[in-house]
């Protein structure tokens, strides 16, 4: 039998051995492996909740403060407290709350990433997207696609506000980023307002249907008094997942997947008093509260959500939810893109 062999260097040894292949670019694999691939993911995010009763005057300050041209965007970036200064909510998605003021334009641009956008106040305002523009209202789950051209506007005399969910981190970590301004501040409309809606959202779609904006669903405004209402038939037929509560996920007419090839958006609901038993899944997620209250009790720490409060719950970290009031919210995550790769995965207790 031959014998094992055993290491003879000593530290110092080993040292001058490192000093010496780093001029060639190398690195020994032993000193890092563990890192590289670890027994369980180990999310650097942290578990938050902003309280929109303490953005809200914040982000209308800068209203004040930049004009909509000047700042292109004006966002208030949701910053993870353990991820500060990198734009990031979770380790793989961007969020931030935007203002667009009475009579405002935020201009034209499209750019790579995929962006969602979650509507917190609306009274008039809009988005259009590739030339047909759809009116925004609280609760409407908006999709700007990849690629496509799009600006948003207000006409009345109140703001309008949403959270916006991008896969920025995604691109950027394959360096794939694009973005180019359209040459007029605001589109010029080639199609009927909420044109997608009436072809594709009615439960029939065309026979040689297509999306135009390639894996994105061709829908760009899931309306929120539609989704509510489904989500209520649920509700009212169908036994309460213990881990999950009642929740429907936001899917592309066309093939059934997730509306976004990148970002998974659900809503669920929670009856007052339901606890849902612990869960965690490999997707770090974003939750936004439209109705009721929640308590979250996620990675040890407690947090109370009211209603445009949002939240992040880190990837593979335990934790569940109760209702202090009938509540629904709405989630985002990159488990769409982690399905797509074939590593999603959760655990239920």
């Amino acid at each position: 039998m031959q014998a094992t062999a055993q290491p003879t260097s000593d530290a110092a040894t080993r040292q001058k051995y490192y000093d010496t292949i780093a001029p060639q670019s190398l690195a020994p694999l032993w000193e890092v492996l563990k890192g590289l691939v670890p027994p369980e993911p180990r999310s650097k995010a942290v578990p938050h909740v902003w309280h929109y009763s303490k953005v809200r005057p914040l982000l209308i300050e800068a209203g004040r403060l930049v004009t909509a041209e000047e700042a292109e965007r004006r966002v208030l970036v949701l910053e993870n407290p353990a991820l500060a200064g990198q734009s990031r909510i979770t380790s793989s998605m961007y969020a931030g709350v935007q203002l667009v003021m009475p009579g405002e334009i935020a201009p034209a641009h499209k750019h790579t990433a995929s962006a969602l956008r979650l509507v917190l106040e609306s009274n008039g305002g809009y988005t259009t997207v590739a030339g047909e523009r759809t009116i925004m209202c609280r609760g409407d789950f908006v999709i700007t696609p990849n690629g496509a051209w799009h600006d948003h506007g207000q006409e009345s005399d109140t703001p309008i506000i949403w959270v916006d969910g991008l896969d920025l981190h995604m691109i950027n970590f394959f360096e794939s980023g694009f973005m180019e301004h359209h040459n007029d501040k605001k589109q010029s409309l080639v199609k009927n307002d909420e044109e997608s809606v009436a072809r594709y959202g009615s439960g029939l779609v065309p026979m040689t249907a297509h999306s135009p904006f390639g894996m994105t669903s061709p829908i760009f405004n899931y309306r929120y008094d539609r989704s509510r209402a489904a989500l209520m038939d649920v509700v009212t037929n169908n036994t309460v997942d213990p881990n999950l509560g009642h929740a429907l996920r936001y899917a592309n007419p066309l093939d059934g997947g997730w509306a976004m090839p990148t970002i998974a958006t659900w809503l669920t609901h929670l009856p007052k008093g339901f606890e849902t038993k612990g869960y965690r899944a490999t997707d770090g997620r974003t939750l936004i509260v439209i109705e009721g209250e929640v308590t979250a009790e996620i990675d040890g720490k407690t947090f109370k959500m009211g209603e445009s409060d949002i939240g992040v719950w880190p990837a593979w970290s335990w934790g569940s939810l109760r209702a202090d009031k009938d509540a629904i919210f709405f989630t985002f995550s990159d488990r769409a893109a982690q399905e797509r790769l074939g590593i999603w995965r959760e655990d239920r207790r």
